[in-house]
């Protein structure tokens, strides 16, 4: 192993299989449109709030879609309101969402540093940065171009249980949001690798994971052995226990670093209209 791929590793957030899905479980719940920027609102006009209070702060969507994206956002945990049948309560932030600061951040950072955005408002940033990462299978391939270094469509399908044009499918969307690259200057038929972008991933998902730490209570599931991460058990306690005692680190998985460009926003204008304020 090189001095580089040794120093990364050190600092590396220890991910299986199960902690990727995780992830994407909670990328999901707080990915839906206007969810960060009806958050923000909440938290900055509240702490209660009517569906006609919230309503003047969108002034390009209707209030029955303000109601709806409200009550969505009541069934994933993040709002509540007293009165279950009273169309009229006021929602306040539930304590899940009043503790998304650290997740917030760390996304609007990655965001910065790896998107080339026009001037654009920094919760529409942290949409934009959910709407490339909460897809599914996403995290996974993230996680394992990190352990394998590189791979090609019918390898990555093989240990996403997919088929490979599904496999395809999702690294072609991820080349777009510029997470993945091809190998060897793009060359056609060379296997995909994690962009710079996709490598700088780690402290938006050690954030997602201490996030879902706080307000899960259930035990996750066991991982079969077979699908684990390479580090050995005691090595994972005290990479677990690192974790929970230091800041982010700067990279999700052990890789070797490939330079690239910035993320030009006009990557997934087609997937991902701009919203009108």
């Amino acid at each position: 192993m090189s001095q580089t791929r040794a120093a990364m590793s050190s600092q590396s957030t220890s991910m299986n299989i199960s902690d990727a899905q995780r992830a994407e479980a909670v990328l999901r719940r707080l990915a839906p449109r206007w969810t960060t920027h009806v958050v923000h609102t909440i938290a900055k006009w509240g702490p209660e709030m009517r569906v006609s209070d919230v309503t003047p702060h969108f002034p390009s969507i209707s209030q029955s879609y303000v109601s709806k994206r409200l009550a969505a956002m009541s069934e994933a945990g993040l709002v509540a309101r007293d009165g279950e049948f009273d169309r009229l309560a006021p929602y306040r932030l539930s304590p899940a969402a009043r503790t998304l600061g650290p997740v917030y951040r760390a996304l609007a950072q990655w965001s910065i540093d790896h998107v080339d955005h026009p001037a654009q408002g920094r919760y529409d940033r942290i949409e934009d940065a959910l709407h490339r990462l909460q897809l599914a299978d996403t995290t996974e391939t993230v996680r394992l171009l990190s352990e394998h270094g590189s791979l090609r469509p019918p390898h990555l399908a093989e240990r996403l249980g997919a088929s490979e044009q599904s496999a395809a499918a999702r690294l072609s969307r991820m080349h777009a949001d510029g997470l993945v690259a091809r190998a060897g200057n793009g060359v056609h038929g060379a296997p995909y690798i994690l962009t710079d972008a996709g490598q700088a991933l780690g402290p938006v998902y050690t954030a997602l994971q201490q996030w879902d730490q706080r307000h899960t209570t259930t035990v996750a599931p066991a991982v079969p052995a077979a699908t684990r991460t390479l580090a050995s058990p005691a090595q994972s306690v005290r990479t677990a226990a690192a974790l929970r005692r230091s800041p982010a680190p700067s990279a999700p998985f052990s890789h070797a670093s490939v330079p690239q460009p910035r993320i030009p926003s006009a990557s997934t204008a087609a997937s991902h209209p701009a919203r009108g304020r």
